[in-house]
């Protein structure tokens, strides 16, 4: 339902946008009037931020389409020769600056000035305000955007997935202290890898369509988490190789409860490390291991436990990465 609220959102606003900027330019008395609409349509499938920066580009190459049409189209009695050498040279220039998303307007654009009776000042003014209504039109509408519902979907993703993890952790911990096959949980890890890669995606999306520094604080979060579930699957695979669980995989369960607890989004894991550095040392106090099972087994929990290091790691960096602005609010949740 929410990626069809999104579709319409965006129908409603390229209707409405592309008609719009078709009426005035009618209004106007423009040639090629229906052309304005295109130029919405096409600048309007943009987040705001993008759309900005789109409108931009479309008068910097609107003015260089002009210039080179002033230079070929008037040398050239053959319309189709005419056309086809500015066209290869705006997609040219386009592809080397890298603004593809240009091409289709100014090739519209094109169309109208080798088809006109004569460069005069009265064509080169049909076109820009062609380009301008409809840019105008684009820009004005791409404001209104549901960022409210964005950010609540934005919020929710980030306590699913702090769940699925705390989930996860309870598994291994019951699965070190039992010796029972992984819960479904665990075939689950590469779709909850590919749902944070598409969270990722969202946080940037809503980034692109706000002007505040804020949204940049969840495209950190969800990478975060990314990494962490990156952990989780190594971990996972070390804990596969364990043949029989010694004594200390008790601990280490222990442990993992005590952690789950702390997969919140405010939370700097100081503690959890401080915790974490005492089982590292009470495991080099513990007796060495009296066969090569045993041993192997007790290499594999250490490994888990290095593994638990680059999981809190991630969430250290995560904090100290924060800006001051971010870091005010972060705490201020907590508070």
């Amino acid at each position: 339902m929410k990626k069809y609220g999104k579709i319409l959102l965006m129908a409603v606003k390229i209707g409405i946008g592309s008609s719009v900027a078709i009426f005035i330019a009618q209004s106007l008395r423009l040639e090629y009037a229906v052309s304005a609409g295109t130029v919405a349509l096409l600048t309007l499938m943009t987040s705001k931020l993008e759309t900005f920066r789109l409108s931009l580009s479309r008068f910097v190459t609107f003015g260089v389409t002009l210039a080179l049409a002033v230079l070929i189209v008037p040398r050239l009695d053959n319309i189709w020769l005419a056309y086809g050498l500015l066209l290869m040279l705006v997609v040219f220039i386009a592809e080397c600056f890298g603004l593809r998303s240009t091409i289709s307007v100014n090739a519209v654009v094109a169309a109208h000035l080798v088809t006109s009776p004569g460069l005069d000042a009265q064509a080169v003014r049909n076109e820009f305000l062609l380009v301008l209504i409809g840019v105008t039109l684009a820009v004005v509408l791409n404001l209104f955007h549901a960022n409210w519902s964005h950010r609540r979907r934005i919020v929710a993703s980030m306590r699913r997935v702090e769940g699925e993890l705390r989930q996860i952790l309870n598994e291994v911990a019951a699965y070190l202290r039992q010796g029972d096959r992984p819960g479904e949980v665990w075939r689950e890890i590469g779709g909850l890898e590919a749902e944070l890669q598409e969270y990722v995606n969202s946080a940037y999306e809503y980034q692109d369509n706000t002007f505040h520094s804020h949204p940049e604080y969840y495209i950190a979060y969800f990478e975060m988490r990314l990494e962490q579930f990156r952990i989780i699957h190594r971990l996972h695979q070390e804990i596969k190789r364990v043949r029989s669980m010694p004594q200390q995989a008790a601990v280490v369960a222990d442990y993992l409860d005590y952690l789950a607890r702390y997969v919140v989004e405010v939370n700097a894991p100081d503690r959890q490390v401080e915790r974490l550095d005492e089982l590292f040392e009470d495991m080099r106090r513990q007796e060495l291991p009296k066969s090569r099972a045993e041993f192997e087994s007790r290499a594999i929990l250490y490994h888990v436990l290095m593994d638990l290091q680059d999981f809190l790691d991630c969430k250290t960096r995560f904090v100290a990465g924060l800006d001051e602005k971010q870091r005010k609010r972060y705490w201020k949740q907590a508070a």
